[in-house]
């Protein structure tokens, strides 16, 4: 990519990341763009993500990772099923002073997300390679996030240990969430539904904020 070109896709993320709520510096926008370049060598050989075109890497990876980035709250993040590092990369250069784990089953990705890490110089990653049903974290999570990962009853399954009353749920959907709400039971509850307009994607994004009644405590 020529410096040209370089400059205007800066500054269409920092545009439409702009109409997110979510204001980034200029050094944010670069290390993001620097994780699309690793993402992008990386997929060549190891066929991390079935996306391999560069605007729609922008929009469907960067973007819409940055579009919860309102929604999170707390100390502490983890990103079930991240994959290649998404939603947890992005969420990670947007707050440094935030810990962020990122957890996956599949090895190869979670190589890349520990070699993102070194490359972007991210001290406030942690890269895990589990099986999130098997975790028994000493202390919740504030905040956890899953993109796409299963249908919400299995989802709340599956985080339930990672989360304490206080835990905020964030579960990423590419669709209407009609028939899944209302399969959410006690000791859940459903805080709100958001529909996310990200730029440069036509299809239904929602979210899902969810916290576990106080009197229920954490699964242990």
């Amino acid at each position: 990519m020529n410096a040209a070109a370089g400059t205007a896709e800066q500054a269409r993320l920092v545009r439409d990341a702009a109409a997110l709520d979510v204001p980034l510096a200029a050094a944010q926008a670069t290390a993001l763009l620097r994780l699309l370049d690793e993402l992008a060598h990386w997929n060549r050989s190891y066929n991390l993500t079935a996306i391999d075109d560069r605007a729609t890497m922008l929009t469907h990876h960067l973007l819409d990772s940055l579009s919860v980035a309102p929604y999170v709250a707390g100390a502490t993040l983890a990103d079930v099923g991240t994959g290649a590092g998404f939603p947890g990369l992005p969420l990670a250069i947007l707050a440094p002073q935030r810990r962020h784990t990122l957890i996956d089953s599949g090895s190869k990705k979670v190589r890349f997300v520990a070699h993102a890490v070194r490359a972007l110089g991210l001290g406030n990653v942690e890269p895990l390679h589990a099986r999130v049903e098997n975790l028994r974290p000493a202390v919740p999570f504030d905040t956890v996030v899953a993109r796409a990962l299963a249908p919400l009853p299995r989802l709340l399954a599956l985080v339930a240990p990672l989360c304490g009353p206080g835990t905020r749920v964030l579960a990423m959907k590419s669709a209407r969430l009609d028939e899944e709400l209302p399969a959410v039971t006690a000791p859940w509850r459903v805080e709100a539904v958001h529909e996310l307009k990200v730029p440069g994607i036509d299809a239904v994004r929602t979210l899902a904020v969810l916290q576990r009644d106080a009197a229920a405590g954490a699964s242990r």
